[in-house]
């Protein structure tokens, strides 16, 4: 029986979990990622290319990952995320610029090492850290848990977007360094680095915080009855068992409808600030308010989550989602802002809502397998939807009379603006399918 008097963080892989997952997510060359990899010597092309091949990467590894977690033990499947961390992190923190074919070359190695990693550390993380609950008879906090996790990688994500952009300035650097009686007079070349020795050192961290953990005695157990031959039908018995699982399936369902549109919309966000007249010097800033909604939105969805039916939660995340993105192919000068920060809670709620309810309906011996298939949809509907909004850009930008003598920029704009319906339109359809679909089954199932 639990100790009423203990609360979920008094149990240590409680502590290193969250430790793990800030140290893991908020590396500080995030706000200059695109413009890091260029000013390497890439090209967009290049850029494009490696991006790919880190999401197929993700798509590849992320159920073999979990199935070998739930076998070989999610700690162990954890150092390695954490090793490999440090390596592909490394190689192109101390990498030197003498050759393009070898910086290619580095960063093609990186976005493979990297995308291992998060495929790695995607549910093997979570199913250890509620495993740890379960075990201690406190999963009934697991929300609290979500929410505190949530409110520090907040933290987190802030730090890292406002120190990567001033470290990597190398204006703001050399009036530092003059402030400190230093004397030199930093070059490009040599601050385009400091995020990534920042982001090496956070490695270094999330690979202690891996080291501290410890596995579970009842994962532990399971784990070692199987072998590494049964990887196979530890994946396969986890989707059988998501597809018998009404409840999971609609859980992921609904989420990758979500969590693909608005994971699309945000990989977009800075076109949208510029069309609705944000300055690019506040990018930055509005990435930090984003993430800022990491601290309040998590204990709003908890109280929701453990008070409400799921089928409310996905209401209310729905509406703000749809609401949302309607509101912003307004492009309201500067007030789009507004619609903008509505859309991005609704992800938020998402991710609270998918891993309460599927975490509390796993069982241990497969949750994280589960939770890599969650992840697998996740990047499959991200994908798609990449590829269908690329095909719709194509068809728009053929429409466009050449007579018009429009720049390429301009061009590239009005497309943005013109076809920005689209994903309002395809949220709002696709939910009203699935909302059918899931009305028409659970009458059937309510049925003698």
């Amino acid at each position: 029986m639990a100790d009423r008097s203990k609360t979920a963080f008094d149990i240590p892989n409680i502590r290193w979990f969250i430790a793990f997952r800030v140290f893991f997510n908020s590396r500080f060359y995030y706000p200059v990622f695109t413009i890091l990899f260029l000013d390497f010597g890439l090209t967009v092309a290049q850029f494009s290319v490696l991006n790919a091949v880190w999401a197929a990467t993700i798509v590849l590894a992320e159920v073999p990952s979990g199935a070998v977690a739930d076998i070989i033990g999610r700690k162990r499947l954890l150092n390695f995320a954490a090793g490999v961390m440090i390596f592909e992190i490394g190689i192109i923190s101390f990498m030197p610029r003498i050759d393009p074919v070898l910086i290619f070359s580095v960063f093609l190695v990186n976005r493979v090492l990297s995308g291992l990693a998060e495929a790695a550390a995607s549910g093997a993380d979570e199913a250890l850290a509620y495993d740890s609950l379960n075990e201690a008879g406190m999963a009934d906090q697991w929300g609290r848990v979500l929410e505190v996790l949530m409110r520090y990688q907040a933290i987190g994500f802030v730090i890292a977007m406002t120190v990567g952009a001033v470290v990597y300035d190398p204006n703001l650097m050399g009036r530092l360094a003059d402030l400190m009686g230093l004397g030199v007079t930093p070059t490009q070349e040599v601050t385009m680095r400091f995020p990534l020795y920042l982001t090496f050192v956070l490695a270094l961290l999330a690979f202690v915080s891996t080291l501290k953990m410890t596995e579970p005695e009842q994962a532990a157990a399971a784990s070692s009855e199987r072998s590494v031959k049964q990887t196979l039908a530890v994946t396969l018995n986890a989707g059988i068992w998501i597809m018998k699982t009404p409840f999971v399936l609609w859980v992921m369902l609904f989420g990758m409808l979500l969590d693909g549109t608005i994971r699309m919309v945000i990989t977009l966000s800075s076109q949208y600030y510029r069309m609705i007249g944000i300055p690019e010097s506040l990018f930055g800033i509005m990435g930090s308010v984003v993430a800022l909604m990491g601290v309040v939105v998590p204990k709003i969805a908890r109280q929701i989550a453990e008070n409400r039916s799921p089928q409310t939660a996905l209401l209310i995340t729905a509406g703000l989602a749809v609401a949302g993105l309607a509101a912003m192919n307004g492009f309201w000068h500067w007030v789009g802002i507004v619609p903008a920060l509505v859309t991005f809670a609704a992800m938020n709620f998402t991710g609270f809502f998918v891993s309460f309810y599927i975490n509390r309906e796993t069982d241990s011996r497969q949750r994280a397998t589960v939770l890599s298939f969650k992840g697998l949809s996740y990047n499959v509907s991200y994908g798609l939807l990449g590829v269908a909004y690329a095909l719709v850009l194509k068809l728009a930008k053929a429409g466009v009379d050449p007579a018009a003598g429009l720049s390429a920029e301009t061009i590239e704009n009005q497309v943005f603006v013109d076809t920005f319906f689209w994903f309002p339109l395809f949220f709002a359809v696709n939910f009203l399918v699935l909302a059918a679909v899931y009305a028409v089954r659970f009458k059937a199932r309510k049925q003698p």
